[in-house]
């Protein structure tokens, strides 16, 4: 790169800076007598753009051998149909060129290099004569307009030439226009097959979309989904399903330096997340082969030669093994011995490893962690896993390299650190354990549905789509065309994050109300109400009777966990302050394992959402014992494990949410508080919650709480329906 730097040139440009030794003012409000004329004044630069860029790329390919042109055309030489495009997505139309080509296909494309200035000369030059049907694919979209910005400068620069009487074709190609991957969605060569396909026909559909169902103003071409280019012989593909802060994402980086700096192989890899802060769903895409890899898309279903669950919460919520090739590789993180591996399956994943003849392997990696000092980072440990079975490397050869890379990694951390990594690398292999497959299934599990069944119809069609990995089947027709999505829809998705969950000591609970305002996700609640609505309650169900003057002596309290939604932070544990004074390791709340109390601790939940919410007239707002019995309208958000943010606006909808409105700014709050697919606002049994919207403003919300103490000050909210109530002092 440093040859091609001219020095005279970047001191010049230096010299041009805004200094004090030369000084100057740039950036004048001019007025209608001069401004149009100081426009004009750079057509000479843009002008000369395209001769200096072109002369730029000549320079890079004698010092490097890579030669590039303001448009590269690759394809028949007597393509009739062409597909002009630019970015990334050139390298997925150039695989399908490349693969169609070779079947006989008459077909082409052209990479523009160098956009605006567009050089219409150079364009025409490089298409070849022959070309009849051109599909030129922008990645935006200009809302009533009648065609995207490359489109029209393409057309532009064609009608231009035969104007002119140019002899570079027959007659004007016909010139259709099309939009894909916005906002970086899939674009894969079946879809860049489906374009040319489209081009087939006697009149192509202009102002095309591909990748979506555009079931409204239809819009959308058709692609086969089946349609390939990798060969799957040479290229070994992997998916991998992990959660935000497991590790998998980074032992998946260093594995892909391992094989890409170890051995002649190249590596690639994409990896996909969730938006959500706490327990986002990782999805890492990694091949490797003995060629440059340029596929810039996901691998596809029936592809994978190695599909890793590293969560055991997966196995029935997603169909891991879509993506899984015949013959491949399957491993599991699970705590079930291994004789129980295939019975905690699903009866489809059953049928599915038998149809597809899959390897299966199974790994307690989170006990292999626990027992060789690693926490809950099994990373090491399913990296491990992945070269040991894989084939990629020979084994011996693998564990080497991943113990270096763990010195690398950790050494800075101290000789203690580099050894618990070494202990867990060989740990792995010792307890990881291949599994004999049945040739019947035998499991009565069914993959659940994202959402219950009895849940609202957008619900279930839509957010439990997009929960599901499935938003990019989901049509025109179902998504809101103003923006407006509903509230209430994070408590419908049941992630179940957490191993261990807080278990309640009613006769050791001084009823503070601590660990409901500090829990970042409103997973621990507290509600007070009359015993004889306990009269059915679920056998494990506990509440006792509540001291102090301000209630009934036929009212009891209880403090709930939501056991799906708790994210396992552990603290509202740690801001108890009721400690055993026997046994001063144990509290009024303590961390326990979450599997044998999941399905006892749901009815539960349910029974305490069934009882009414306490009378907030009888509410004292300065005190947090009473405060902390008003309903949230802010729960189960995506915040980080731990979060400090999320307690104070759970507050803040505790005491204003009925009528409250909020103007967001991108950050942290907008990502946990408005991203698709849910959103934790909440309406109460009367319908009434919060209204938003993502605005540019931002009222720090400390500054709120801390200028509404009862002492100081009166803090008022809208008065919509004529209420004026307690709850507005705090």
């Amino acid at each position: 790169m440093r040859a091609m730097l001219p020095d005279q040139l970047i001191r010049d440009h230096r010299a041009r800076a805004m200094s004090p030794d030369n000084p100057v003012i740039r950036g004048t409000s001019q007025n209608p007598d001069v401004y149009f004329q100081g426009r004009e004044t750079v057509n000479v630069y843009y002008a000369k753009t395209p001769e200096m860029v072109q002369g730029a790329m000549d320079r890079f390919a004698e010092l490097t051998g890579r030669q590039y042109h303001l448009f590269d055309y690759l394809g028949a030489d007597d393509a009739e149909r062409v597909v002009i495009l630019m970015g990334s997505a050139a390298d997925i139309v150039e695989e399908t060129v490349e693969r169609l080509v070779a079947e006989g296909e008459k077909i082409g494309m052209l990479r523009v290099r160098l956009y605006r200035p567009l050089s219409p000369e150079d364009m025409i030059a490089a298409l070849p004569t022959s070309v009849k049907k051109i599909a030129v694919l922008d990645r935006c979209k200009e809302p009533g307009s009648d065609g995207e910005p490359l489109y029209k400068d393409v057309i532009t620069a064609l009608a231009t030439h035969m104007s002119a009487d140019g002899a570079k074709f027959a007659s004007m190609p016909k010139v259709v226009g099309g939009r894909y991957g916005l906002s970086s969605k899939e674009f894969t060569p079946a879809m860049a097959k489906g374009v040319f396909d489209a081009l087939s026909e006697a009149q192509p559909k202009n102002s095309f979309t591909v990748g979506i169902i555009d079931d409204v103003t239809h819009s959308s071409i058709d692609w086969d989904p089946a349609f390939q280019t990798i060969d799957t012989d040479k290229v070994t593909q992997c998916v991998f399903y992990g959660l935000g802060a497991d590790g998998t994402v980074s032992a998946n980086k260093n594995s892909i330096k391992i094989i890409g700096e170890g051995t002649e192989l190249y590596g690639q890899g994409y990896f996909v997340y969730d938006s959500k802060k706490a327990g986002a769903v990782t999805v890492s895409h990694l091949r490797f082969g003995p060629d440059p890899i340029h596929s810039s898309y996901l691998i596809a279903d029936d592809q994978a030669a190695f599909v890793a669950c590293h969560q055991p919460i997966f196995l029935d919520r997603y169909d891991m093994l879509e993506k899984a090739r015949a013959g491949g590789v399957f491993l599991i993180n699970s705590p079930a011995t291994p004789d129980k591996v295939w019975h905690a399956m699903p009866r489809k994943m059953q049928q599915q490893i038998i149809d597809k003849k899959l390897k299966v392997y199974t790994i307690d990696a989170y006990k292999v962690a626990a027992d060789t000092g690693m926490g809950r980072r099994i990373n090491t440990i399913m990296q491990t896993c992945f070269f040991a079975i894989s084939g990629i490397l020979p084994s011996e050869e693998a564990i080497a390299k991943i113990k270096a890379a763990a010195e690398k990694t950790y050494g800075k951390k101290g000789a203690a650190v580099v050894e618990k990594n070494y202990q867990a690398i060989d740990a792995s292999v010792a307890n990881m354990h291949q599994i004999e497959i049945p040739s019947e299934v035998s499991s009565d599990i069914v993959v659940r549905p994202p959402v219950p069944d009895h849940a609202p119809d957008f619900i279930r069609q839509v957010t439990g789509e997009i929960i599901a990995g499935r938003g990019d089947s989901i049509p025109v027709s179902l998504i809101p065309a103003d923006g407006t999505w509903p509230l209430d829809s994070a408590a419908w998705e049941k992630r179940t994050l957490a191993r261990e969950i807080p278990v309640w000591d009613e006769e050791l609970c001084i009823y503070c109300g601590k660990c409901v305002f500090v829990c970042p996700h409103a997973a621990i609640r507290s509600k007070v109400f009359d015993v004889a609505l306990a009269e059915n309650a679920p056998e494990t169900f506990k509440h006792i009777k509540i001291k102090g003057k301000t209630f009934e002596e036929s009212e009891h309290i209880s403090y709930q966990v939501a056991p799906e939604d708790c994210t396992g932070c552990i603290l509202c544990v740690d801001i108890c302050p009721a400690v055993d004074k026997q046994n001063p390791e144990h509290k009024a709340l303590d961390m326990m394992p979450l599997p044998p109390l999941l399905e006892e601790e749901v009815k539960n939940w349910d029974f305490y959402l069934s009882l009414p919410e306490y009378d907030r007239s009888k509410i004292n707002w300065a005190t947090m014992k009473t405060a902390m019995l008003a309903e949230p309208l802010f729960e189960f958000s995506g915040a980080c494990v731990g979060c400090g943010e999320t307690p104070y606006i759970r507050l803040a909808t505790q005491l204003f949410g009925d009528r409250m409105v909020i103007g967001n700014a991108t950050g942290c709050s907008s990502i946990y508080g408005g991203n698709l697919p849910t959103t934790p606002y909440a309406t109460n049994a009367e319908g009434r919650g919060r209204p938003g919207t993502t605005l540019c403003l931002r009222i720090p919300l400390s500054l709120v709480l801390a200028s509404a103490s009862p002492s100081t000050a009166r803090l008022t909210m809208p008065d919509i329906d004529g209420r004026d109530e307690g709850a507005d002092r705090w």
